[in-house]
């Protein structure tokens, strides 16, 4: 039994331990979860996406930070220019726009995450 209790508190120990080491892909002062002004880094926080639109220029390649406890895609409204499949806590996505105009996106898990990307030429 008191074996059984140690293991237990270890895989907690070991669980609590892991979650903690995990990196943004950025850092900005204030502790904010905020992509800093003019990047390229789109964020889910708060079961929404941070900025809601962002406009880059062609070639640029975007990438979404999933920093929620649950897990979200990123899914063009068309359906068809890109998906990125279930995207769990802590994970990204990263896409690169290779031509010119808006593309509004959504997560297919939550009806109210929406964003735009607005690339120019």
């Amino acid at each position: 039994m008191k074996k059984n209790f140690y293991v237990v508190v270890l895989f907690i120990s070991l669980a609590t331990i892991a979650s903690c080491s995990k990196k943004n892909t950025y850092s900005s002062s204030g502790g904010s979860n905020n992509p800093p002004a003019g990047s390229n880094a789109v964020t889910m926080s708060g079961m929404a996406f941070n900025p809601t639109n962002i406009s880059v220029t062609v070639g640029t390649t975007v990438t979404w930070t999933n920093n929620d406890a649950m897990s979200h895609t990123v899914t063009s409204n068309d359906g068809t220019s890109f998906n990125s499949g279930t995207i769990a806590a802590g994970s990204t996505f990263s896409f690169k726009f290779m031509t010119a105009g808006t593309y509004a996106y959504h997560c297919t898990f939550h009806a109210g995450m929406t964003g735009t990307v607005v690339v120019t030429p």
